[in-house]
C-alpha cells in the first residue's frame, strides 16, 4: 500500500518541525503532503517568493471584503484556480463557504480529488476578516431616585 502511493512524494513537514528523538526534520508523505501543499498555497502571498512569484494565491487581497454573494463566489473561484494550477496531484475542487459574522470568519471548505488513487478528501480552512460583530450593548441598570438623590448630596 505504500508504494503505491509514492508519486503523492515526500518532503518537509509544514510547518518545519524536529522530531526530538532523533533531531531530524520531520516529514510528510501521501495525502498529508497533498494538505500540506494546499496550506502553503493559500497562505503564501503571490510575489511573496522571489523565485517564483506566480506561485501562492492573493486571498490575502480579501481581507476587508464585502461578504457579499458575489463576492463569495468571486473568492471561491479564486482559491479553486490558485489550487488547480499549483498542484498537480489533484484533478477536483469544490470550496464552500460559511460566514460566520460573530467570529469574523469564513470557514473554506474545500473538497477535492487526488488524481492518481481516486481519493476523495479535505481540508477546512479558516479565513479571518478583519472585522467581528459589534458586542451587544448591555442595558443600562435602573437606577432608582433615592439612589441618586444619595449619590447627590454625596457629592
Amino acid at each position: 500500500m505504500a508504494d503505491d502511493k509514492r508519486f503523492l512524494g515526500t518532503g518537509c513537514r509544514f510547518p518545519v518541525q524536529v522530531d526530538p528523538a532523533t533531531g531530524r526534520f520531520m516529514t510528510s508523505s501521501g495525502n498529508q503532503s497533498v494538505k500540506e501543499s494546499i496550506y502553503l498555497i493559500l497562505m503564501t502571498q503571490r510575489t511573496e517568493r522571489l523565485t517564483r512569484p506566480d506561485f501562492g494565491s492573493n486571498i490575502m487581497n480579501y481581507t476587508f471584503m464585502d461578504t457579499g454573494a458575489t463576492m463569495l463566489s468571486i473568492f471561491r473561484r479564486d482559491i479553486s484556480e490558485a489550487i488547480l494550477s499549483q498542484e498537480p496531484r489533484i484533478a477536483d475542487v469544490e470550496i464552500t463557504t460559511e460566514f460566520h459574522e460573530n467570529q469574523g470568519m469564513i470557514l473554506v471548505n474545500i473538497d477535492y480529488l487526488v488524481s492518481d488513487t481516486n481519493t476523495r478528501d479535505n481540508m477546512v480552512f479558516p479565513f479571518y476578516l478583519d472585522r467581528a460583530a459589534e458586542p451587544e450593548e448591555e442595558p443600562a441598570e435602573d437606577v432608582s431616585r433615592e439612589e441618586t438623590q444619595e449619590n447627590t448630596y454625596m457629592e
